[in-house]
């Protein structure tokens, strides 16, 4: 009598586990920003700077000039000297706070996680100029209760020099986070550095030229107009390349190489 013997069935293969889309990583970045308190902070600050302006700008300007645009420009700027640092803030947290091991554990891709940082922190940018939007409304509101013009004029041209110049500025606050993986050197270099390129090209006649292509607070400021022409954006583009795309391309690698402990 002979028995049939059935060979066993082959283990199934486990599912594999699909890794979190970047929407998921970039919301997750998001959350980061304002996990901690000193991002919680700026932000908060971030936005009563602008409330600020808007106030001052109701005492300062004559109110026939309290339009839409004279609360809305002012903004820009004060903001934009804050986003950088949120930008240090989101890429070098990893390592200050020692979450570096986790983070790339979870994603071992690295190239995804700093992909999710940078677009979070476009995103705070491009908020932060709907903030601004938002503070000159109530600023033009504001006037016209108070017998100023508070009329509603505005270049819809300046909108998206705005959002460029926000984005440019925290974009470069990561590069050089990126770069350099450290907080307060990130901070200290990114204030420093083109401030003494600055000052040397005041001081050096050879450097004028060449700050005119290299000197970011020259090339950036037609942003702050309706209307730039090729040659400004010609000189905005070396600029960024120089100050923007070299520390990201260089950071990304250090990154990627960097050993985790």
């Amino acid at each position: 009598m002979t028995t049939a013997t059935r060979n066993p069935a082959p283990p199934r293969p486990e599912a594999a586990v699909a890794g979190p889309t970047l929407a998921r990583l970039t919301g997750v970045e998001l959350r980061k920003l304002a996990d901690t308190r000193a991002g919680r902070w700026l932000l908060i600050t971030i936005g009563l700077i602008a409330a600020v302006i808007v106030v001052v700008q109701l005492f300062v300007v004559e109110a026939p000039d309290q339009t839409f645009t004279a609360f809305f420009t002012p903004s820009l700027l004060p903001v934009g000297l804050l986003l950088p640092v949120l930008g240090i803030l989101s890429i070098t947290g990893e390592w200050s706070q020692r979450t570096a091991l986790t983070t790339f554990a979870l994603v071992p891709r690295r190239e995804r996680v700093i992909v999710a940082k940078l677009a979070a922190v476009v995103l705070a940018a491009l908020a932060s100029v709907l903030v601004s939007l938002a503070v000159a409304a109530v600023g033009t509101l504001a006037a016209r209760a108070t017998g100023g013009a508070g009329a509603w004029t505005f270049d819809w041209q300046l909108l998206p020099h705005a959002a460029v110049f926000q984005v440019v500025n925290v974009l470069m606050g990561a590069a050089f986070g990126l770069l350099l993986l450290n907080t307060p050197l990130a901070i200290v270099t990114y204030l420093l550095l083109p401030t003494v390129w600055s000052l040397l090209a005041a001081m050096i006649s050879a450097l004028r030229e060449p700050a005119r292509w290299l000197d970011t607070s020259y090339t950036m400021e037609p942003l702050l107009g309706a209307e730039m022409t090729g040659g400004q954006w010609g000189r905005l583009g070396v600029s960024l390349a120089v100050w923007v795309l070299l520390p990201l391309v260089a950071g990304l690698v250090r990154t990627l190489r960097r050993e985790v402990s």
